[in-house]
């Protein structure tokens, strides 16, 4: 399982500092969201990166649709790469739903993560009865349909709204990893994601988590990183980005990385 799925999942671990720092992609990207932020702690720490198991840069062969039914398989992968390396503890910065892939994994394995950052994270993005999840259930349906029916005019009505800032080259990048992805994968992830409900385990999590929110996103609403602020188990801290969209690393990486040496430091 070691090496093939290090290789599989195209894993890197780069940078010259002693502790790892791992990084892990969101929704329709791949591990080059990370690029711009990349150089502000290559000095600092050992940077781990790898690609989720849907991402357009790994072989779509290896996508089981059997298997990631839900997001523990995607917290396996995590859990499995974390033990290849060898890695005993590592500070996890984890994008939209790897904010939620972290969280499962922390819960199963507390002594691999000593703080979780979480960008845009959501525990889940339908509305109920008390929580706001910025969905209705509708509106999710309408959005598979139009995956369906024409994947390209999708991604080009929604990689704008996703990014939410007016920064032509990050709305060129989340097109360009979006449209890697097989159209028939990415609407399975879609619907894996949005059926995702992780409310009732976020008491176990014990690590101090930083949830950084930007101050409009398309994805997820202000009020859900209150939510987790509560809800989490540990000491947590909410940080909200002046900026728009759900997108950070690709809108915004310099007050991103600014905010994340701040997490890093506990301040």
């Amino acid at each position: 399982m070691g090496q093939s799925l290090l290789d599989a999942l195209n894993v890197r671990v780069i940078g010259n500092g002693r502790e790892y720092l791992l990084l892990a992609h969101g929704f329709g990207t791949d591990q080059s969201a990370w690029k711009s932020i990349l150089p502000y702690f290559l000095s600092q720490f050992k940077l781990i990166l790898y690609d989720l198991v849907c991402a357009g840069s790994v072989n779509p062969d290896y996508f089981d649709f059997c298997r990631y039914t839900s997001l523990d398989a995607y917290a396996d992968d995590l859990i499995n790469i974390l033990d290849s390396l060898g890695v005993d503890t590592c500070v996890y910065v984890g994008h939209s739903v790897s904010a939620m892939i972290g969280i499962l994994a922390s819960i199963r394995r507390p002594e691999l993560f000593s703080k979780l950052i979480l960008i845009g994270a959501s525990p889940r993005f339908l509305n109920d009865k008390d929580y706001h999840g910025g969905f209705e259930e509708g509106e999710i349906k309408k959005v598979f349909m139009a995956m369906e029916a024409n994947y390209e005019a999708w991604v080009n009505g929604f990689a704008p709204l996703a990014v939410g800032a007016d920064v032509p080259v990050a709305v060129r990048e989340f097109s360009r990893t979006l449209f890697n992805m097989r159209p028939d994968i990415s609407l399975f992830v879609s619907q894996t994601v949005f059926r995702s409900d992780l409310r009732e385990v976020l008491g176990l999590v014990k690590a101090p988590c930083w949830i950084i929110q930007t101050a409009k996103d398309v994805s997820v609403p202000t009020s859900v990183a209150t939510y987790l602020k509560e809800k989490l188990g540990g000491r947590n801290t909410v940080v909200t980005l002046n900026v728009e969209g759900h997108l950070p690393h690709l809108s915004a990486p310099g007050l991103l990385a600014h905010h994340l040496n701040r997490a890093l430091a506990g301040i």
